[in-house]
């Protein structure tokens, strides 16, 4: 999946082409967050901007002979179309996604290209949508084959759903089957993390309050409407957040594929946080240190990388799925350096356990660790010997291909109808080398200037 960006923020053109494993790196308010919020919006909300008309003549047709089959090649053929009206309606919803006035957006761009060719309808696919009192169709698929069936469930006259409903629940299993394939499913942990797991608790104390007013006042007000009225001033990132960790006690019912079938994976993270979360049934959100596990840290009681991990630590155990996008604006917040080569394993772990990672980050403890990852990753005596000396793992490494660098910086690039190259704000490729890793020279200019002076310091005198 490749994204084109044109005057979102700082950012004044710019692409970027999701890997396995993607990295922004550089210096600060040079548009890292602007291209992380705007994928993970866009990610978040796709279904919502892709349009797919379903004509009433199907509808009735349903409603006649109680089944309807669609051609999905129908749908192929259109996807590129589909796809280009719904990034120009995601880029109006841009003010939304960051919280901002509409008119910072009026001449930004963004834009999504997939390999529409490449779509594959060999999966089988299979939904059922129910009311409150019966079963009322199901959408299926069989595998291999790229015909849509949908099924009244129901007898006709019961039907008391309008027409535009029905054809938006069967537009929407069309976008599933043919899109969702290019678009995984968005986790983030945004650089405000930390506070929102600071504030759970009053956030749930507002929460409640708040709808216990409304239960006393009798009147006909939309509860969620107006819970999201007090959300306006925040970027969607960060409103997910505040969600995600306010929801934790339902959160916790649920078991992810890693806590099933790599429970190490969650060991691995115990022992970077050195302990435990706990939600107890009166929804208390405790940590709980492995030196004493008698003790329980409220989150104020515990240290900041404990909180900064918070949401990467649930989603690891509650909600993590083949295919997901796990997104991770600045891993290294709070982490001391050791744990920040950890957590970097622990990202190349997840990725070839086929979860996709996007980080944004300044920490060339990181970059390093990813490059030690992939010089190892070769089948030579001396370098099987060093990683087995060292403790790396062979779930752990990775090769060059997989991964994607960025450098967000200011440099001369060909833009399009124009002869001459532009100076602007951009993310720049990094080189990556099978043997030797990547150059992140946001982060070599600086170290460099470092050495030099503390070599002018210690042989300066002479």
């Amino acid at each position: 999946m490749k994204v084109s960006i044109k005057n979102l923020g700082i950012l004044e053109h710019a692409e970027f082409t999701l890997g396995d494993l993607t990295v922004i790196c550089g210096q600060n308010n040079t548009g890292k967050t602007y291209a992380t919020y705007a994928l993970f919006g866009f990610l978040y909300i796709w279904r919502e901007v892709f349009s797919i008309s379903i004509d009433d003549k199907k509808i009735d047709q349903l409603l006649t002979d109680g089944s309807l089959h669609l051609d999905l090649q129908e749908y192929v053929k259109q996807s590129k179309e589909i796809i280009r009206r719904g990034c120009q309606a995601y880029t109006r919803q841009l003010s939304k996604i960051f919280a901002a006035p509409s008119d910072r957006f009026d001449s930004t761009s963004f834009i999504v290209e997939v390999d529409t060719g490449d779509i594959q309808l060999e999966k089988e696919f299979d939904r059922e949508i129910s009311t409150a009192r019966s079963e009322l169709l199901s959408i299926t698929k069989e595998e291999k084959i790229a015909e849509l069936i949908i099924t009244l469930l129901t007898e006709k006259e019961n039907v008391k759903i309008p027409k535009h409903i029905l054809g938006s629940i069967i537009s929407d299993a069309i976008k599933d089957v043919v899109f969702t394939q290019f678009f995984p499913n968005p986790f983030i942990a945004s650089a405000e993390r930390t506070g929102a797991a600071i504030f759970r608790k009053e956030l749930n104390f507002a929460r409640n309050r708040l709808l216990e007013e409304i239960s006393q006042t009798g009147k006909n007000i939309d509860p969620i409407e107006l819970l999201l009225t007090g959300y306006q001033d925040y970027a969607l990132p960060v409103k997910n957040n505040v969600d995600f960790t306010r929801q934790l006690e339902s959160v916790v019912k649920k078991n992810s594929f890693i806590a099933e079938s790599h429970p190490d994976v969650l060991e691995d993270f115990a022992d970077i946080i050195g302990g435990s979360y706990v939600v107890t049934r009166d929804d208390e959100l405790y940590y709980t240190p492995r030196k004493s596990k008698r003790l329980r840290l409220s989150m104020e009681e515990s240290s900041s990388a404990v909180r900064s991990l918070l949401d990467i630590g649930f989603y690891l155990r509650h909600e993590a799925r083949m295919g997901d996008l796990l997104i991770v604006d600045e891993p290294e917040l709070n982490l001391h350096p050791e744990n920040q080569r950890r957590v970097a394993r622990l990202f190349t772990r997840l990725v070839n356990l086929g979860i996709k990672v996007f980080i944004t980050t300044h920490s060339d403890y990181i970059i390093k660790e990813l490059n030690t990852l992939i010089m190892l990753n070769h089948d030579k005596p001396h370098l099987k010997r060093i990683a087995e000396e060292e403790s790396y793992r062979n779930e752990e490494l990775i090769t060059a291909e997989r991964i994607k660098v960025y450098i967000a910086e200011q440099a001369l690039i060909k833009l399009e109808g124009k002869s001459r190259r532009t100076k602007c704000q951009t993310l720049t490729p990094a080189d990556i080398d099978p043997k030797l890793g990547i150059e992140a020279r946001s982060f070599d200019i600086t170290i460099e200037k470092m050495n030099q002076i503390q070599e002018r310091i210690v042989w300066g005198e002479d």
